[in-house]
C-alpha cells in the first residue's frame, strides 16, 4: 500500500509460540485461547487465507484487521475488509493496522503484523 510505514512482522514470535507448544512449554489452552468476539469477528467481516493453522492444521487461518488511530472516531478499533484501507489511507493523517489471524476451528490467534497508514497530511482548520 502507497503510504504504508512502522511495519512490525511478528512472524518471529509466531514462531517461538508454536515450538514452545510443540515442545510442551505451554498448553493448547495457552495458545487457543480467542475471546468469543475475536471468532465472531472472523467468521462475519474476517478474510479467508490459504494458510493452515499452525496449531491444529485443520483448517485455514482468518485474517482480521483492526483499525486504531485518534482521527478515526467511531472507527476506532473497528474491523475493515483490506480494500477499505486505501480509501481510508487517502482520508486520514494516521491510523495504525493490526492483523490477527484466526482460527475458527481451534481458537489459535496471534498477530501476524501491524502498520501505520495514512495521508501525513497536516490537520485542516476550521
Amino acid at each position: 500500500m502507497w503510504s504504508q510505514r512502522s511495519v512490525v512482522d511478528y512472524g518471529l514470535a509466531k514462531r517461538a509460540t508454536v515450538r514452545s507448544l510443540r515442545t510442551g512449554r505451554c498448553s493448547h489452552d495457552d495458545v487457543c485461547d480467542a475471546h468469543p468476539y475475536l471468532l465472531r469477528a472472523a467468521r462475519y467481516h474476517g478474510e479467508p487465507t490459504e494458510r493452515l493453522c499452525p496449531v491444529c492444521e485443520r483448517r485455514n487461518v482468518t485474517n482480521v484487521t483492526y483499525v486504531y488511530g485518534d482521527e478515526l472516531g467511531r472507527q476506532v478499533g473497528r474491523v475493515k475488509a483490506t480494500s477499505d484501507l486505501a480509501e481510508m489511507a487517502r482520508e486520514y493523517r494516521e491510523f495504525r493496522v493490526y492483523v490477527v489471524e484466526v482460527c475458527q476451528g481451534c481458537g489459535w490467534n496471534h498477530l501476524t503484523v501491524s502498520f501505520v497508514l495514512g495521508n501525513g497530511d497536516p490537520p485542516q482548520e476550521t
